[in-house]
C-alpha cells in the first residue's frame, strides 16, 4: 500500500491533497537541516521530493531511491507546499 500510485485523475489527487494533513508527516526543528521542513524521522526535506517530482520523477522512481519514504509522506510534501503557495501574497510595489 505505501507504494500505492498517486491517482492519476486530477480530481482524485486534487481531493487527496487538501484533505491531506500533512503536519502529521512534515516536521520543522533547527536542529535539523537548519530547520527547513522534513519527513518526520528523516533527513529528507519536503523541498527535495517537490523538486524531484518537477523533474518528472515518478512516485516509485521516489520510493525506490528513498526507501524510508512512503506514498503518503510524498504526497504530504506535495501538500505542504500547496498550502504554502496557497498562503503567498504578492503585493505590487508602487515605482518612481
Amino acid at each position: 500500500m505505501d507504494r500505492q500510485l498517486l491517482a492519476t485523475d486530477g480530481l482524485d489527487r486534487l481531493v487527496s491533497l487538501v484533505s491531506m494533513n500533512w503536519q502529521d508527516r512534515i516536521s520543522v526543528d533547527p536542529k535539523v537541516l537548519v530547520g527547513k521542513p522534513v519527513v518526520k524521522g528523516t533527513r529528507i526535506a519536503a523541498e527535495l521530493v517537490v523538486d524531484l517530482m518537477a523533474k518528472g520523477w515518478t512516485q516509485e522512481q521516489i520510493l525506490d531511491s528513498y526507501p524510508n519514504l512512503t506514498a503518503e509522506d510524498i504526497r504530504a510534501c506535495l501538500a505542504y507546499a500547496s498550502e504554502v503557495l496557497h498562503a503567498e501574497r504578492v503585493y505590487p510595489l508602487k515605482t518612481a
